[in-house]
């Protein structure tokens, strides 16, 4: 199991637009149109399968929010960030 971060190491390491809300992280994407974000959602499920570490993903029509927390560790650990850091890649690539 993956050790929980401490606040500075959350704040240190916690992806740009990423936010800290209580025991989560989270960032909220905007897309022109659902189907976009629905296929970003599927990307991110992807991810989440390859790296074994589910987020909750909430699908609106035009924003995709993503919830990452280690529910194990009880918060956020290096698990979380790492999948925060895939996302982004991803949807910057």
């Amino acid at each position: 199991m993956a050790d929980l971060l401490s606040d500075d190491e959350i704040e240190a390491q916690l992806p740009a637009e990423w936010t800290r809300e209580g025991d989560e992280i989270v960032r909220t994407y905007e897309f022109d149109d659902y189907l976009r974000g629905v296929n970003f959602a599927q990307m991110v499920g992807e991810i989440a399968e390859s790296q074994f570490h589910h987020p909750e993903i909430v699908i609106r029509y035009k924003e995709v929010e993503i919830r990452l927390t280690s529910h194990e560790a009880g918060g956020i650990t290096d698990d979380d960030v790492e999948m925060a850091e895939l996302i982004e890649s991803e949807r910057n690539a």
